[in-house]
């Protein structure tokens, strides 16, 4: 039998390798795991430099994927240009009633950091929506920092409006809304805007649509209904693996 080689670009493990055994150890049930084999090492060494969008093209537009996790239908999302891609979300059970935050962070692609908590027994999923942004907005703050380009991403669009459209003529008004009334969740809506202020020129915050497969909303999720499970009142690192599979697993917003 020919020798193979197998490109892994997404995996437990990215590289070259020979061996399909040792391949499938490192895809196998890993989220939207992207690979290919190749009858060359040349062949196998461009396309792993190229990088898996080029893989796309050449393959009509499809990328090769693993099987799905069986924990997970969750597809991984596009590969980013930024450094560092932040996801935040905001769960309520029921609305009002009790709430908790959670974040994504990717640096490089990759997931690095989960966090979840700022438990409210008497929140709403907008007051959740907004925290969670918040706390995003000061981990993109200290990412610019270090000079790497950072986007956020919210499933939420009234917390992205709040903060970065409808703040600047409530804030002109002394933030009043005298035709609908005070603004709720005015505190965390200040503080986001001030932030948002001192770095909006150096990053970018996007919507993203909630519940529709995207990994990184869909863990942020996760994170937010932990910190109402758990009912943590501080905004926590989760300290446990980062098994993307397990974490999906848990209930869900």
């Amino acid at each position: 039998m020919a020798q193979k080689f197998y490109v892994v670009w997404v995996g437990r493990e990215t590289g070259v390798f020979t061996s399909w055994d040792h391949t499938k150890k490192l895809v196998d049930k890993y989220p939207k795991a992207r690979y290919k084999s190749f009858k060359t090492r040349e062949e196998a060494e461009s396309a792993y430099s190229s990088g898996v969008k080029s893989a796309k093209s050449r393959n009509s537009g499809k990328a090769v994927f693993a099987k799905k996790s069986e924990t997970s239908a969750v597809i991984k999302p596009e590969l980013s240009d930024f450094d560092v891609n932040i996801y935040c979300d905001g769960a309520c059970d029921p609305n009002p009633g009790r709430a908790g935050s959670g974040v994504a962070v990717y640096s490089g692609n990759y997931l690095t950091e989960l966090w979840y908590g700022l438990y409210n027994p008497q929140g709403t999923n907008n007051s959740a929506e907004l925290n969670a942004l918040y706390q995003a907005l000061l981990i993109a703050k200290e990412n610019v920092g270090k000079g790497k380009t950072v986007q956020v991403l919210s499933d939420s669009k009234y917390s992205i409006n709040c903060i970065s459209v409808w703040a600047f003529n409530w804030k002109k008004k002394g933030w009043m809304r005298k035709e609908k009334g005070d603004i709720k969740n005015l505190e965390v809506i200040q503080a986001s805007h001030e932030l948002y202020l001192s770095i909006k020129d150096t990053m970018t915050l996007s919507h993203v649509k909630g519940h529709a497969g995207i990994e990184g909303n869909e863990l942020a999720d996760r994170m937010s209904v932990l910190a109402v499970d758990r009912e943590d009142t501080d905004f926590c690192r989760y300290s446990e693996a980062l098994d993307i599979g397990a974490i999906l697993a848990l209930r869900a917003g």
